[in-house]
């Protein structure tokens, strides 16, 4: 599917998730509100619609990538608790509460919204010792022996082995436990998101001409060369203030921005007519 799909899948999939019988108890029990997994290329937009939806459905979000992450900060540090047990004394191991889920009562503190959605990106990229704490996570809701707060749902994203060399397949007792959606990017689809968002007109333009050029991850004896849609839309903004300020756009720009030679090459060569013709309009000169 495309990240506009995906987007109204996840928005339909929290909806049901929060939907509640007239005793109070969740439609879905909370047991079987699998979290949702996002697997793609790089650069398509997943954390962007996380955001549109935190936005437009009016929740929480708090994001992490989870590459950043030990199991310290994801379980907890170590604390030694004094305890009884059978009439005697002994030191007992506990944790302190997790980052992350620390992180969710921060943000139901600051925007007073107790529903939301924890968005873990790059989950197939941690670590070994992450491993069994993101099972566990994705088994029971929890960080160590702490639950994530009552009307979160957890998402998670990762790119695909071929994208990059440090991701770990999921395997089946993880699959098993998640909603998987497929994403694959969609120049249709990001065209109407560059037109509501007043991406650069050249760009636009550019990729109307060439579809073919929107995306695309190359392998060389040099390392990748590519090109994604995040890409085009840094590219976009900084390309507007150097046109405010009227600070040449040159090819060296494009190149800090589409990390593929040729691309970055044809798309100068098309910026120079296209500024070229529109400077012609504004002035009636030939």
């Amino acid at each position: 599917m495309n990240i506009q799909e995906a987007k109204t899948e996840i928005i339909h999939t929290f909806r049901a998730y929060m939907k509640r019988r007239a005793n109070g108890a969740y439609r879905i029990p909370i047991e079987k509100q699998r979290p949702l997994l996002l697997i793609g290329p790089p650069g398509i937009g997943k954390t962007a619609v996380m955001e549109q939806i935190a936005k437009e459905e009016q929740i929480g979000l708090v994001s992490y990538t989870m590459t950043h992450h030990t199991r310290q900060s994801a379980v907890g540090l170590p604390l030694i608790r004094e305890k009884k047990y059978g009439g005697q004394t002994y030191s007992a191991t506990e944790y302190t509460m997790s980052e992350i889920i620390a992180s969710i009562y921060d943000c139901i503190a600051r925007t007073g919204r107790k529903q939301g959605i924890l968005f873990l990106d790059e989950i197939n990229c941690v670590s070994e010792t992450l491993s069994p704490v993101m099972l566990q996570l994705l088994q029971n809701k929890m960080f160590g022996t702490y639950t994530i707060p009552d009307g979160w749902v957890i998402a998670a994203a990762g790119n695909p082995p071929e994208y990059k060399k440090s991701v770990r397949e999921l395997d089946m007792a993880t699959l098993d436990r998640v909603k998987h959606m497929e994403i694959e990017a969609n120049l249709s689809v990001w065209m109407d998101y560059a037109f509501a968002h007043n991406i650069h007109p050249c760009i636009t333009a550019y990729l109307t001409a060439h579809p073919a050029h929107f995306y695309q991850i190359q392998d060389t004896p040099k390392g990748q060369l590519f090109v994604t849609a995040r890409g085009w839309e840094d590219l976009s903004c900084i390309m507007r203030v150097y046109e405010e300020d009227e600070v040449p756009v040159r090819e060296s720009l494009m190149i800090q921005y589409l990390q593929h030679d040729e691309i970055a090459r044809s798309f100068y060569l098309f910026y120079d007519l296209f500024r070229y013709f529109r400077n012609t309009m504004v002035t009636g000169s030939d």
